[in-house]
């Protein structure tokens, strides 16, 4: 299998080959050319022509760029399908996603570039001061973080409605529920919480749970309020160790 192709100012005809080969062998297409973009599902939008950047990927997401901002200007999520055809000197791309149903047709007037990349990518992100090194931060390192007499009995308990982040105890040998979320506190994370209390409440006299956040919203803390829970500000830890860092040395 060829792991790459690029056409440069292709006609038509290459335009078309590196979609049908791109798209049968599932790999990452990007298009540059002079476009027009149509869409139609919840609302209908129009962008006139323009040079702009398509991206299609094997999992059917589909993309739009124009030449500023981070975000595509137009785009269909994964699990769409993609067709093309050349009709009157024009390619025609059209990502369909069927529930709910929207369209999105593309038409191509002029390709600068045309390029297919099979990739093999299996990595998941790894991220820096995620819920887990918040977790391992309480249950390893400091468990007295959480506050003074804090002991932790277990990490992600699991329970008939869901996995607890970390189960321990404090000072007075009551049970703690903590429930971790590495951005702010919403509406959702105490409704969780609360769901996991009132799960082990019956059995446990003097149960507290606890939502660990580095900050929570107004409302969120209303409610934590009503149900006679509590918060805990922690922000997850930035620094890994030395032999845990990949860095890279391009401008030391």
């Amino acid at each position: 299998m060829v792991k790459f192709k690029v056409e440069e100012n292709p006609d038509i005809e290459k335009t078309n080959e590196i979609l049908k080969d791109g798209l049968k062998n599932k790999a990452i297409i990007i298009i540059t050319a002079c476009c027009r973009v149509f869409y139609e599902g919840r609302a209908k939008s129009n962008l006139e022509l323009g040079d702009r950047v398509i991206i299609i990927k094997p999992d059917g997401s589909f993309l739009i760029h124009k030449s500023e901002k981070r975000n595509p200007v137009n785009w269909q999520p994964p699990g769409c399908t993609v067709k093309f055809k050349v009709k009157d000197d024009l390619m025609l791309i059209r990502s369909i996603r069927k529930n709910p149903k929207e369209i999105l047709d593309v038409e191509i007037s002029k390709t600068y570039m045309a390029t297919y990349f099979v990739a093999k990518d299996y990595e998941e992100l790894d991220l820096i001061g995620s819920e887990e090194d918040m977790a391992n931060l309480i249950f390893y390192e400091n468990p007295e973080v959480i506050e003074e007499g804090f002991k932790p009995i277990a990490k992600e308990k699991s329970i008939s409605n869901g996995v607890i982040d970390i189960l321990g105890k404090d000072k007075n040998g009551n049970i703690m529920v903590l429930e971790l979320k590495r951005v702010r506190g919403s509406l959702g994370a105490v409704s969780q919480l609360k769901r996991y209390v009132d799960n082990l409440k019956e059995e446990n006299e003097g149960l507290r749970g606890m939502l660990v956040a580095p900050s929570i919203t107004d409302s969120a803390m209303k409610l934590l309020k009503e149900y006679g829970l509590e918060f805990k500000e922690l922000h997850p830890p930035k620094k890994l160790k030395k032999e845990d860092i990949i860095k890279l040395d391009f401008f030391d």
